[in-house]
């Protein structure tokens, strides 16, 4: 029987774009007919609603299914705006006891035989959350950008996802400005060398990234263009196409 990928989107920094990552290549996962789970494990940070545009679709969360209140079909919640993608929320209070590796094992068996992938919205830095969301994970997805802080604290995440176990790490380096990585003459390929992970897509900075979270309408359903085109490119990747690196669409 099949059993679905469970891929953990993490970063060693804040900011870099982990969580629009996340719903991105998810969305266009399920535009390209797969059935597609997002979990957000940023439990008491949650943000993933919002970028998956299902704010209003978030009563149950993940613990409710680790701790057996509800089965995984009755907690998570299809997307409005786009068919074969669903959300699992993080619970909304923070201070609770951090579930164990275990103690989640029965809920990502469950997500495996339900869904073909399971993308998870890891916390950043290298805590608790983010050796949770790493601890069943296929694919361990390192975002970062072209900023050396970033880029330092994704070759230490790409370190404790490699001692986890974790077979198959890859890098996204997400906000590309060609005239940056000029400035400071370094280019993807000496980011690629320093985090030490094969790398899975560049995704341009593009202003539509902003617009279409702010105007509540999924990034892939508002503009194909720049930066969504770079993440359909990595969904495309994800589901093992050979697809060309590409930065710009006219």
């Amino acid at each position: 029987m099949y059993l679905g990928q469970v891929i953990a989107v993490t970063s060693g920094k804040g900011g870099t774009g982990k969580t629009t990552t996340v719903a991105a290549v998810s969305s266009c996962l399920a535009a390209l007919g797969y059935k597609t789970l997002c979990i957000d494990f940023d439990s008491g940070l949650k943000n993933l609603d919002l970028a998956l545009c299902m704010t209003d679709f978030t009563v149950a969360d993940f613990t409710d299914v680790a701790d057996g209140r509800l089965s995984l079909l009755e907690a998570c919640h299809e997307s409005p705006q786009l068919q074969n993608l669903f959300f699992l929320a993080a619970p909304t209070f923070s201070g609770y006891e951090e579930p164990d590796a275990e103690s989640i094992g029965p809920m990502i068996d469950s997500i495996r035989s339900e869904f073909d992938y399971c993308l998870i919205d890891s916390p950043a830095g290298i805590g608790p959350g983010f050796r949770l969301a790493n601890a069943y994970a296929d694919m361990s997805i390192i975002v970062t950008n072209g900023e050396l802080p970033a880029i330092r604290d994704a070759q230490r995440a790409a370190d404790e996802v490699r001692k986890m176990g974790v077979g198959d790490i890859r890098l996204l380096v997400n906000r590309v400005k060609p005239e940056n990585f000029k400035r400071i003459r370094t280019t993807i390929d000496d980011v690629i060398d320093t985090v030490g992970a094969r790398l899975i897509g560049a995704v341009q900075e593009d202003e539509s990234v902003f617009q279409s979270l702010h105007e509540n309408i999924l990034l892939i359903l508002y503009n194909r263009r720049s930066a969504a085109y770079n993440f359909l490119d990595v969904a495309r990747r994800v589901t093992g196409e050979d697809v060309p690196l590409r930065l710009r669409r006219k």
